[in-house]
């Protein structure tokens, strides 16, 4: 036992080494099965090809047989064309035929409808001479009747024929009677002509000496107007519409060739002058054509001005005539007092309307004499200077009001010296 050797246990595989053969183990496994999976492969893709070869070649039977039954439809069709183009042919002959036909059938029944026509226009031809010979037969008998009828007529013409002859003759008598009245009347109205001419000379130079006086007096007004810076027609519109919407160039009137119209034509110019210088005078007369203080100077005109209070620039609508305190202020043309009391700035206050639009307005006064209402007459004292309201001092605040608008009090006092100045 001593002397025998034991032979020691093999060692236990580490982790490495059991490692190492299990992945020796996996790979001959992959090995394996990849050349299983090639050669399978192999395999199969040739029986596939042979197959493949197979199937190509049956595919190719079939395409040839049908390429041949093809053929055998083309040629079919061809035969099925030239058949069907021969019965075309054969229709379209048919069909020319039957036009013809119809042609002809047409051209006979429209033969046949006037050989009808003319036998039923004769007919009613034959009974319309029928008709008419009747007609006429009875016709003759009613002339033969009417003959009778004017012999008869006849005879009694001639016994009237007698009657009118006397009767002519008193009515000839009576025309010659008429002519020699005629030629008197013609006369006399001869010689009324020549009197009414007469008077018509003689009125001529009146009517004309008329119509230059009251030419001359609408010129005279008008510029009186004019002066005041009013346009005539205007002022004439508010109260007097007839002389309003009127113009147009000069053409003289001709008058008639009757007697007596040309004096009738001047007369009627006369008439519409005089109107005309009646409306003008009856303007003028409610125009302030006067101052309204008897003694004054002016303290500040009309128009643009520097402020007496603020010294800056503003519009003054009216004329400022300085004067001593209390002196009389007189209405400058008749009218009626509309306003009669204090009026903010302007202090005490008077206006009055004029009519045609006018109206006149004196501020800044001491004292009213007048009440709201009342009418007042050409330089009737209605009230005393002052210096009331927005002032600096005595005077009189004077403005002149045409259709709502301010105008200058200096130019209508400047007309009123050219009126009382002629």
């Amino acid at each position: 036992m001593e002397g025998r050797s034991m032979p020691w246990p093999d060692p236990e595989p580490t982790w490495p080494e059991r490692l190492e053969s299990v992945l020796s183990r996996l790979f001959q496994l992959n090995i394996i099965a990849v050349f299983t999976l090639f050669f399978g492969w192999i395999a199969y893709s040739s029986v596939s090809y042979v197959r493949h070869d197979a199937v190509i070649a049956g595919k190719d039977s079939e395409i040839s047989q049908a390429h041949m039954a093809y053929r055998n439809l083309l040629l079919k069709a061809a035969n099925y064309q030239k058949q069907v183009m021969a019965f075309a042919m054969d229709l379209k002959q048919n069909q020319i035929k039957r036009l013809k036909v119809e042609e002809r059938n047409t051209s006979l029944q429209r033969r046949l409808r006037t050989v009808r026509k003319k036998l039923t226009s004769t007919e009613n031809e034959r009974r319309q001479i029928i008709v008419d010979r009747e007609g006429l037969t009875q016709e003759l008998g009613t002339i033969e009747d009417k003959v009778r009828e004017m012999s008869n007529y006849n005879f009694a013409l001639k016994d009237n024929l007698n009657s009118i002859e006397s009767d002519l003759q008193v009515a000839l008598a009576e025309r010659n009677r008429a002519f020699i009245d005629g030629r008197k009347m013609q006369a006399k109205v001869a010689d009324l002509n020549k009197r009414l001419l007469e008077i018509q000379t003689a009125e001529k130079e009146s009517v004309q000496r008329l119509t230059d006086g009251a030419i001359s007096n609408i010129d005279t007004m008008e510029k009186i107007v004019a002066l005041t810076g009013l346009k005539v027609s205007k002022v004439l519109a508010v109260d007097n519409p007839i002389f309003q919407g009127q113009g147009g160039p000069f053409i003289a009137a001709k008058p008639d060739s009757l007697p007596g119209d040309l004096l009738k034509a001047n007369l009627t110019n006369l008439d519409y002058h005089l109107k005309y210088s009646n409306a003008l005078r009856a303007v003028l007369q409610k125009m302030p054509l006067t101052a309204p203080l008897n003694s004054y100077y002016i303290s500040s005109r009309y128009g643009k001005r520097r402020d007496p209070i603020n010294k800056k620039w503003a519009a003054h609508y009216g004329l400022d005539m300085g004067s001593a305190l209390n002196t009389p202020v007189y209405a400058t043309a008749p009218g009626v007092v509309v306003t009669a009391g204090w009026k903010g700035n302007f202090g005490k206050v008077v206006e009055i309307d004029h009519g045609a639009g006018i109206r006149t307005r004196y501020a800044h006064l001491n004292k009213i004499l007048v009440k709201k209402g009342q009418k007042v007459n050409f330089r009737k004292k209605i009230a005393l200077v002052g210096n009331t309201g927005r002032s600096t001092g005595a005077h009189l605040h004077y403005e002149i009001h045409f259709n709502g608008r301010t105008r200058n009090p200096a130019k209508f006092i400047k007309a009123g010296r050219y009126v009382f100045k002629k």
